[in-house]
């Protein structure tokens, strides 16, 4: 595997960016799940991302770590977007995703967000940024 899949599969929150109304920019940081081809984030349909999304595909994320030279690395890219709404679809990949930052789904808070999670942002990334000093 290249350098850019392990990093996106090891660090823990996207700055994920949509675009609104009015073409005003959206920019948050989110949970998410690296596949290798697509980027996973689990929402609610009611937030302005998946609001967004459902209005313009378009999206755009960033990963970075680092402030100080040579530990700054970053990756950023820009694809289409989809909502994925299918009840059962979004329950198996938002259970992958919230196991990456909890032990296990039976907390109180992991409950809470799997129980919140009625759609799946799914980016299709078309282009990719990588950077490192």
């Amino acid at each position: 595997m290249n350098k850019r899949y392990e990093f996106l599969k090891s660090q823990k929150v996207l700055r994920l960016a949509t675009i609104g109304k009015n073409k005003t920019l959206h920019i948050v940081p989110v949970w998410y799940l690296y596949s290798g081809k697509k980027i996973y984030i689990g929402t609610n349909t009611s937030t302005i991302k998946a609001k967004n999304v459902k209005a313009d595909k378009r999206a755009a994320f960033c990963v970075d770590v680092g402030v100080n030279a040579p530990n700054i690395y970053g990756v950023m890219g820009q694809g289409d977007a989809n909502l994925i709404l299918e009840k059962n679809k979004v329950k198996t990949i938002a259970k992958k995703i919230l196991l990456r930052y909890f032990k296990t789904l039976k907390s109180k808070s992991a409950k809470e967000l799997l129980d919140d999670t009625n759609c799946i942002i799914e980016i299709i990334p078309e282009k990719f940024s990588v950077w490192n000093y």
